[in-house]
């Protein structure tokens, strides 16, 4: 496979795949509320298509920065740094050769964990530093922890998070994520302009559309006459998560009510991407044998802000030289019957 590798670990019921391409979670297999396990995550059968395709970014690890930098630009200590684009002449998630399509290299494994690393130099990709990045997953008792850390020998800026995307009845089923109901603890979005970058400001969530701090089905208001919907064709914005970031908490829950099963994400994080699959339709077979319609999969991306280089009211992506980027988050899962189970109402 072109020197792709794949890595299996385990744990009690759930079991999870990797490839060293992108240090991509490929399946990760979860009991329903009857214990019939299914892969919840998108990804492609042929291992090959996560460099032949399009990029969708299918479980990868997204960085050195993921989402988007406008104009592929940004100054650090009064020295500006062009990055390679790729969408609408701004950088997303990186640039068209990414950490997604880079080969890491299996730094440790044991049955229920593995940590891959990636070195990438000065200059890659238009960004500042020697960077040394690790992921870390580890199967615990109720699902999958990811630890990011990555390091440099002078300033820079660094943003990772795991692009897994989710279908909780079963990414085989052939299924949209429409009625799953989900809940994120934000009371504001990051709205942005026609390249999909942020404008700087912050809008209130309160009544409208992007309003998911009670939980509501996916497809209840993604088609609804909204400014922001129809730039992203649905649902693809920052939510700025209420509280302060730093320590792991929750920050989104989601529920599929015909398999019962709940995913809980958990992140140190002061935003979170949702994106809403909008543009998954045609694409090569997935792992399941069948082509993902259009919103058969969702993203829930823990991150810094997009664009937070240019964006001086943002959270701060810079690490100095020798600091230790760290990034905590886990996806918890558990299964409910009902939606007051599930959200714990």
């Amino acid at each position: 496979m072109s020197g792709i590798e794949v890595v299996t670990i385990a744990r009690g019921a759930f079991r999870a795949q990797f490839l060293t391409l992108g240090a991509t979670l490929h399946r990760l297999e979860v009991p329903d509320r009857q214990g019939r396990s299914d892969n919840v995550v998108l990804g492609y059968a042929d291992l090959e298509d996560y460099r032949r395709q399009p990029p969708r970014y299918y479980g990868a690890v997204a960085g050195r920065y993921a989402n988007r930098i406008a104009g592929g630009r940004f100054t650090l200590d009064g020295e500006t740094f062009q990055l390679t684009t790729n969408e609408n002449g701004n950088s997303l998630h990186s640039g068209p050769d990414g950490f997604d399509q880079q080969l890491w290299t299996v730094e440790a494994r044991s049955d229920d964990a593995v940590t891959f690393r990636l070195d990438t130099p000065h200059g890659w990709n238009g960004f500042p530093g020697d960077l040394v990045a690790r992921v870390e997953y580890a199967l615990e008792e109720d699902g999958l922890a990811v630890r990011f850390t990555a390091t440099a020998d002078r300033a820079t800026i660094v943003n990772l998070t795991q692009h897994a995307y989710f279908n909780l009845a079963g990414e085989g089923s052939g299924a949209t994520v429409l009625d799953h109901l989900l809940q994120i603890p934000a009371g504001a979005i990051t709205p942005v302009n026609d390249a999909l970058i942020p404008t700087g400001a912050l809008a209130p969530v309160e009544g409208g559309p992007f309003d998911f701090r009670s939980p509501k089905p996916i497809g209840r208001d993604i088609d609804a006459a909204d400014a922001q919907l129809a730039l992203g064709q649905g649902y693809d914005h920052n939510f700025v998560l209420d509280g302060p970031a730093g320590f792991e908490r929750r920050i989104a829950t989601l529920f599929d009510p015909g398999s019962g099963r709940v995913l809980e994400v958990h992140s140190t994080e002061p935003g979170v991407q949702f994106y809403s699959g909008n543009y998954l339709a045609d694409g090569a077979p997935g792992t399941g044998g069948g082509v993902y319609p259009k919103r058969g999969g969702l993203c829930l991306e823990p991150q810094k802000f997009p664009d937070s280089p240019n964006q001086p009211g943002f959270p701060s992506a810079r690490i100095e030289a020798g600091e230790t980027y760290r990034h905590s988050m886990a996806f918890r899962f558990r299964t409910a019957g009902d939606v007051d189970a599930a959200f714990q109402l």
